[in-house]
């Protein structure tokens, strides 16, 4: 029998849901999502260390040796992601979505503004747009940026989605996708409820079945992608969903479970269905953003939440740089006091050419040939620069 995993790709499009490249190589999703907290997570894991420290290199180097640290990790910061994201399209074969600060969340032309750069950052690189989801927080300001973006023929994912209110909206304002999530309404649920519930009962999945039914029925052209998953009970019950973001865990988890997936999701079955289409205007989605208590909760701790991630994110960019830049100094100092030794120019301090006391010649020389490389410098005057540092 098939695995769940195999049966769901037959009728809704599996995204994987992290800035683990590796991750990504080994479930083959079509798609693949980033946020500030993923893409924070993979920046510290050691296989990605040179992606970040060529981002910040580069930085500096634009910048100038003179240009302030904060200025180096604001560009290294806005460019981090795009780099993520240009290694997984070399993976995928669909698109990638990147987000923008979610700081500029109730700022329209922030977003704007920031969303133009990340394209051309991409454009740049020669990857088109089409193969690029600018990732935004569904406030009003963001759908409004959003609709904007998309009439420029730049295609957004609006994200932080929990409300019917939000999803018309985008909708209405012609987003190529909507990322509903699913888990954190369950969240909100169970913590204002005390109750658990069944996957047939789980109010993340009644809202997103919700939202894929009202987009059929008034054909609405905006793809529906659950996301934030707590199990894979949630992603069964939204089999047949256009598209489904989930994270390796829960992947690898449907990867290895053999059982019958019945399609639950229905474009034709949503079609037939008797709905009443819902006006939406500022006055409308504000009066509604009020009267949803979980999606005005949820909207605002998932913009907290993501701008924690990008800060932390920014403190360990500036950390990183210090460090890099540290080991430059250190790596130049060394080059400049090997060449003053190498008497011959063979690339090696013999003892004879040594000019200092023999302990110390014999604690640089590590492999005790009775030659200093440049390697051995740089690295024995590091050792004493972190010796009197500390």
């Amino acid at each position: 029998m098939a695995t769940l995993l195999e049966q769901l790709k037959g009728f809704t499009v599996v995204v994987a849901d992290t800035g683990d490249i590796q991750a990504i190589e080994t479930f083959t999703p079509r798609d693949a999502t980033t946020n500030p907290s993923l893409i924070t997570a993979a920046a510290q894991m050691p296989q990605y260390q040179s992606i970040v420290d060529d981002t910040l290199k580069t930085a500096r180097n634009e910048l100038g040796k003179d240009a302030d640290e904060s200025a180096v990790v604001t560009l290294a910061f806005d460019r981090l992601a795009v780099a993520f994201g240009l290694k997984i399209l070399e993976i995928v074969p669909g698109r990638v979505s990147t987000e923008v600060d979610a700081r500029l969340s109730y700022d329209t032309e922030a977003t704007l503004e920031k969303a133009r750069y990340l394209i051309s950052e991409y454009e740049k690189a020669g990857v088109s747009r089409d193969r690029i989801l600018i990732k935004i927080a569904s406030t009003w300001e963001g759908i409004k940026a959003a609709e904007i973006l998309e009439k420029e023929g730049i295609h957004c994912n609006l994200t932080l989605l929990f409300g019917m209110h939000q999803a018309v909206a985008c909708a209405e304002a012609n987003v190529t996708l909507i990322s509903p999530f699913v888990g954190r309404i369950l969240d909100w649920y169970k913590k204002e409820t005390g109750k658990e519930y069944a996957p047939t009962e789980d109010p993340g999945v009644i809202s997103v079945t919700r939202i894929y039914n009202y987009y059929k029925k008034f054909g609405h052209k905006t793809e529906v992608m659950g996301a934030s998953f707590r199990n894979i009970g949630e992603i069964c019950e939204l089999a047949g969903c256009d598209l489904l973001t989930i994270s390796p865990k829960l992947l690898d988890q449907l990867n290895s479970t053999e059982e019958t997936l019945p399609r639950k999701l229905d474009p034709e079955a949503a079609a037939k269905m008797d709905l009443e289409k819902i006006a939406i205007d500022k006055a409308i989605f504000d009066k509604m953003h009020q009267e949803d208590k979980m999606a005005y909760e949820k909207l605002d701790e998932g913009i907290k939440g993501f701008t924690k991630a990008l800060e932390t994110l920014e403190e360990m960019l500036k950390e990183r740089l210090t460090r890099i830049e540290g080991e430059t100094r250190v790596n130049n100092a060394a080059a400049d006091i090997f060449r003053v030794y190498d008497l011959d120019g063979d690339g090696f301090i013999t003892r004879e050419e040594w000019a200092g006391t023999d302990l110390v010649f014999d604690a640089i020389d590590v492999n005790h040939d009775g030659k200093i490389t440049p390697e051995e410098m740089a690295a024995g005057l590091g050792a004493a620069i972190r010796l009197v540092e500390a």
